[in-house]
């Protein structure tokens, strides 16, 4: 027998450590591709003045519809003749400023109202739910274009407004980890403590409530691209010259029989970084083993 024994900590510690390995390698390697792919894209989007791409916004009548590898463009030119990779590129700046910010608000609200609804219940949660069940009773679609054709179709007002509409996902999942944490002893301890309601929120359920939602935040990064780029090839977007993966796809699906590669090659860069972000989120929820619930 071994003259070495492990005392219950460590044994408790090297339980902890083997779990967390095990939860790690559940992720798999679609998890890690997709990841990879988002990286890639971001850094591209995020370094693009400074990696050498064509302006975008340069124009060549002499090589419309260019096909690909040819004439110096790897894939090819659009119907003016600017450079498909330069725009693709640069209209990913436009989608992924989108993607990681507005799902922030949306974070933000959904764990304010979506805590308070599952902590206070009671008429507060009555009057959240009469809130979530307006803005689901309208379409988000028509209502975000009727908001941005008053307010101005720019970057910001799509922001903030996509935020808006983003949260109600969060603000259940939040509501739903309220009312599951909001009975454990360590807030019956901290009431029976004298904390506020303010401090409990704050200190006791909201650690354990932004994991889960985080995980579905990730997963509302691809939404709001896909909502992007409806409103982009509806024409309601952001102006040009601006170049928006949803404004391609518009501009050249017109001439699918022609220059397939116009249309499909912004179509696949949106794809693959839909699909990357819902990956990554699902596999990120299965880790944390979120829950949802219904208003």
């Amino acid at each position: 027998m071994s003259d070495t024994a492990l005392a219950p900590g460590d044994i408790g510690r090297l339980k902890e450590e083997k779990a967390e390995k095990s939860a790690w390698s559940r992720l798999g390697w679609v998890f890690w591709i997709a990841l990879s792919w988002v990286f890639l894209i971001s850094f591209c989007a995020l370094f693009a003045d400074f990696l050498g791409f064509y302006d975008p916004l340069k124009t060549n009548l002499r090589n419309t519809f260019g096909p690909m590898f040819t004439g110096g463009h790897l894939l090819g030119t659009d119907p003016v003749g600017r450079d498909m990779v330069a725009r693709i590129v640069y209209g990913a700046q436009v989608s992924l400023q989108i993607a990681y910010t507005a799902p922030l608000i949306s974070l933000v609200l959904g764990l304010t109202f979506g805590i308070s609804a599952g902590y206070f219940r009671g008429k507060v949660d009555g009057t959240i739910g009469i809130f979530v069940d307006s803005i689901l009773a309208f379409p988000n679609i028509i209502a975000i274009i009727a908001i941005l054709y008053f307010l101005g179709p720019t970057l910001f007002n799509m922001i903030i407004v996509l935020g808006f509409f983003g949260m109600v996902g969060d603000l259940r999942v939040a509501r739903a980890n309220t009312i599951l944490y909001a009975e454990r002893e360590f807030v019956l301890a901290a009431r029976a403590q004298g904390a506020s309601h303010l401090r409990i929120m704050l200190k006791e359920l909201l650690p354990n409530v932004m994991i889960p939602v985080l995980a579905l935040a990730v997963i509302g990064m691809s939404r709001v691209i896909v909502i992007e780029g409806i409103l982009s090839f509806l024409g309601v977007g952001l102006p040009p010259p601006t170049p928006t993966w949803g404004k391609m796809i518009s501009e050249g699906y017109t001439e699918l029989g022609f220059a397939p590669h116009v249309t499909f090659l912004p179509a696949a860069a949106m794809f693959f970084t839909i699909l990357s972000f819902n990956l990554i989120g699902d596999r990120l929820r299965t880790l944390t083993n979120a829950k949802t619930g219904q208003l």
